[in-house]
Formats: structure tokens, sequence, C-alpha cells
């Protein structure tokens, strides 16, 4: 019996293993999305700058952020420095759309290896409620 109690023992521990590695892997996942999120931003923030400042004479004066520090530097400078920024930008997005692709693969095969799904907690607790307040939504009245 003491054996059994040992086995259990030794499953339940595995069992935790294998749910904080799970959750690790989703952590890692949900922090490759932000990042790309946040460089997707970066790189929409370039265009504009790209799009504000190329109609604009070449000799025109502007300035730039460089390591916290505002420096003053003309467009053609600028222009390329900047348009350089967005293509390694848009180079780093998409190695990391690949690092998220395989951390995707990695987290399935793992849910099949150890047989994980997902549970809703509360789920017809939540539709029921979502459908009460559904009926209510989009109807403002006045007084008339």
């Amino acid at each position: 019996m003491a054996s059994k109690a040992g086995g259990d023992g030794k499953e339940a521990i595995n069992e935790q293993v294998i749910a904080n590695t799970y959750a690790n892997m989703r952590t890692e996942m949900n922090q490759l999305y932000t990042k790309i999120t946040e460089l997707e931003m970066e790189v929409s923030e370039h265009s504009l700058v790209i799009g504000a400042i190329e109609p604009l004479d070449p000799s025109r004066r502007c300035y730039r952020m460089i390591g916290g520090v505002l420096v003053e530097r003309t467009i053609r400078e600028v222009l390329p420095a900047v348009k350089r920024n967005k293509e390694g930008l848009e180079e780093v997005i998409a190695r990391m759309h690949e690092a998220l692709e395989r951390k995707k693969k990695e987290i399935t095969e793992f849910e099949l290896k150890y047989k994980i799904r997902i549970r809703k907690a509360d789920n017809d607790a939540e539709d029921e409620g979502g459908k009460k307040e559904g009926t209510a939504q989009g109807v403002l009245v006045g007084p008339a």
C-alpha cells in the first residue's frame, strides 16, 4: 500500500510539472504576441514619419532622438536611417512570427501528447449573462 501512495504522489507531481510547463509555454506565446504587436506599432510610427518627411525639401532641418538625445540633422540624413530602421523592424517581426508559429506547433504537440484540454470556468453562467446583456444593448431613449 505504501508503494501505491508513493505512486499517486509521483503522478500528482508529474501532473503539476506538466501543468507548469504548459502554463510557461502559453506565457511565452503571449509574450511573443505582445512583442510582435509592440514592434508593429513602431513600424507604423516609422511609416508615419517617412510619409511626413518624404515630400519635404531634403536640406530642411529635422530632429531625431538617438539614445535619449535629440539631435539636429537634415531630412537627407535622417530619411535613409528611418527607412533602414523600419526594414530592420519588419525583418525582426517576420522572425518573431516564425518563432510564434513554432511555439504554437510545440504547444499543440504538447497538448496532444498529454491530452490537455482547456476548460472554461462557469461557461453556462457566462453564456446566460451574455444573452441577458445582449438583449438590452444598443438602445438609448431620451425624453420625447
